[in-house]
């Protein structure tokens, strides 16, 4: 197992902040490291899958700006059927089994709310095993996994609160409304 020391977290900030960051820039950021070294060690922890370095895509630019998350209520016995077929389809971008309620949770991203229906009415409502669905719409996201970081990291590495540096969006500061 790979042990994090304090220069892969600070080099994980960095990439989480820009990904495309030179491993020079890192170099000059962290002090007291070669660019090299930060090369090495961006590869080990790719290789040790403790980072993934991706494009990710903004669902909201390319058209998908129906954001829902689908509680499903599963027959027994078929809990892992059903979420490893909801996996499958493209619209949706997270699939968990869960207790309580309900017994898979999945986040999906369409086009409109006709495509929000049809989709849960004649794909997911049709797959062998579902009982039951429950689908709320999320008509605003402030924080997504491409952003997240333990606790603490940030600020451990000089980066100061995320949250400061969050715009101003329809007339409304985000940073009124950040956790103190």
């Amino acid at each position: 197992m790979y042990k994090l020391d304090q220069t892969d977290w600070g080099i994980i900030v960095l990439l989480n902040k820009d990904g495309r960051i030179p491993s020079a820039e890192i170099a000059r950021r962290l002090g007291n490291i070669s660019a090299r070294t930060v090369t090495n060690r961006i590869e080990a922890l790719t290789e040790h899958g403790i980072i993934n370095v991706r494009a990710i895509v903004n669902p909201e630019t390319v058209g998908y700006n129906v954001m829902a998350d689908v509680f499903i209520e599963v027959e027994p016995g078929r809990v892992r059927e059903v979420a490893y077929l909801a996996a499958k389809f493209p619209q949706v971008s997270y699939v968990a089994c869960a207790t309580g309620e309900s017994d898979v949770s999945i986040s999906l991203r369409v086009r409109s709310i006709e495509e929000l229906f049809d989709f849960t009415t004649e794909k997911l409502g049709k797959i062998p095993g579902v009982r039951r669905t429950q689908t709320y719409l999320l008509p605003l996201k402030i924080k997504d996994l491409d952003t997240w970081l333990p606790p603490g990291m940030p600020e451990a590495f000089g980066s100061g609160d995320l949250m400061e540096k969050l715009p101003v969006k329809n007339g409304i500061d985000q940073k009124e409304y950040a956790p103190r």
